[in-house]
């Protein structure tokens, strides 16, 4: 049995013999030797390429220190370039120490009087840049006063005595325009970003109109330009008056001196909104209130009229002896001399069969009055909630730190509240006035009935 394994190994080993001496038909070794014949040439070769290189470098090498040389004999020239250079600049800048002195000995006061005059120029520059008066007179005195401020800060020149005269009378000619009220023709910014000409009329530093219409000054483009929105409508009545005013006419005006250039008041009048935008803050809620409400009033106006002709004419049936047929009193009447004839219980079941009758007409619409009275404050309690409901909202998205965001909500639930106590209110009181004006003319029928009944009870 061992002698049959042993010669089975030695078969194996005789076969992988075989195989291992074959080579792939690509050329690729598939076999050790192949591969240790392959990392063999491979060294072989890259050792003649740094043969090659060594080679090279050694040949450049003289090249290189040569250059080397070359650079280090510049560094070392450009070095006492550089402590020549040193030397000169500590000497200058000794004499330029003597020099300066010398320049403030020669200045003496002066020199406080040209840091006046630089802070003036850049104050007057910074002011000129957002008065009203740079759309009329121009900008050049802004680079003018520019010019001068930074020639001042620059201690090497003496200004002259054209330029101290010009910053004198941009300064005197800003204030005298302060004190003018003057119109001139210039180029405008309408709301849709054109440029148009108008004739501008200026009202000292506060404020500049246009077709009676306030304008703003815009410094970046140095054109003035109309308001987004103007402020009411006294305001700018009062702007057209003076637009159209003749020179020497007195006219009333709104100024705002707050600002050169129209200040807080002018804002907070335009920030403020009118009755029309109050009312749309109301939105839908609102709107229906507004529309209830007046057809409430309208109702109750109506009511009130026909109630007062009916009056008149009850009052006069009163006073008459025939009988209207177009008033209630005058048909009561009718009825009651109708049944003058018969037992005292049915003449007065008839009477009071005609006065009933009669209270529908006369009732007519004031219930409607009142329910409207108590349905105006519910309706703007709705739009306080869902107003309410509308800020909770953006705040849990958004947050309390832009109070503008609640805005829109809080306006809603506050001017519908408004709303329906305003409807609420004049209809209430219309109701009051319908009843009773109605209860009235029924009390008069109660007592001609009760008049005719008492006439019959005494014939009897």
């Amino acid at each position: 049995m061992k002698n049959l394994k042993s010669y089975l190994l030695a078969c194996a080993l005789i076969f992988s013999f075989d195989i291992g001496s074959q080579e792939d038909s690509d050329g690729e070794p598939t076999t050790i030797q192949g591969l240790l014949q392959l990392v063999e040439q491979g060294r072989t070769s890259e050792q003649n390429v740094n043969t090659q290189r060594e080679a090279e470098f050694l040949v450049n090498k003289n090249q290189q220190a040569a250059k080397l040389a070359a650079e280090k004999r510049e560094l070392a020239r450009q070095e006492r370039i550089a402590d020549q250079l040193e030397a000169e600049y500590k000497k200058n800048d000794a004499i330029l120490v003597v020099k300066e002195a010398a320049y403030k000995k020669e200045l003496g006061s002066l020199v406080e009087l040209f840091g006046h005059l630089q802070s003036s120029a850049g104050e007057a520059s910074s002011l000129f840049a957002d008065s009203l008066t740079s759309a009329q007179y121009g900008r050049e005195r802004e680079t003018f006063l520019n010019d001068l401020s930074a020639k001042m800060s620059s201690a090497t020149e003496l200004p002259t005595i054209r330029e101290l005269e010009g910053l004198w009378y941009e300064l005197q000619r800003e204030m005298v325009a302060g004190s003018e009220v003057v119109s001139f023709n210039t180029n405008v910014i309408n709301l849709d970003g054109e440029s148009e000409n108008c004739t501008v009329t200026r009202v000292g530093l506060y404020n500049a109109i246009c077709d009676g219409q306030y304008l703003e000054y815009i410094g970046s483009k140095g054109q003035y330009a109309f308001l987004g929105k103007q402020p009411e409508g006294r305001y700018v009545s009062s702007a057209k008056k003076l637009s159209n005013a003749d020179p020497g006419d007195v006219v009333k005006f709104g100024v705002d001196p707050t600002g050169p250039v129209g200040g807080s008041l002018l804002a907070n009048l335009i920030q403020n909104p009118s009755l029309l935008e109050r009312v749309n803050q109301g939105r839908e809620v609102g709107y229906i209130i507004i529309i209830v409400g007046l057809f409430g009033i309208g109702v109750a106006l109506w009511k009130l009229f026909t109630l007062y002709n009916m009056g008149k004419a009850v009052k006069k049936q009163a006073k008459s002896k025939s009988h209207d047929q177009n008033n209630p009193l005058g048909r009561v009447l009718a009825v009651g001399e109708e049944h003058m004839g018969k037992d005292i219980e049915t003449l007065e079941l008839k009477l009071a069969e005609a006065i009933m009758a009669e209270r529908p007409a006369i009732e007519r619409g004031i219930p409607v009055v009142k329910i409207i009275s108590v349905v105006a404050p519910l309706a703007g309690l709705l739009g306080t909630v869902t107003g309410m409901i509308v800020t909770f909202q953006q705040i849990t998205l958004f947050g309390t730190g832009d109070p503008k965001i609640m805005a829109g909500g809080i306006s809603q639930a506050l001017v519908t509240t408004v709303l329906g106590l305003v409807v609420a209110i004049p209809t209430t009181l219309l109701h009051s006035f319908a009843n009773s004006s109605a209860r009235g003319i029924i009390n008069v029928l109660e007592e001609q009935s009760t008049g005719i009944v008492a006439e019959h009870s005494d014939s009897n």
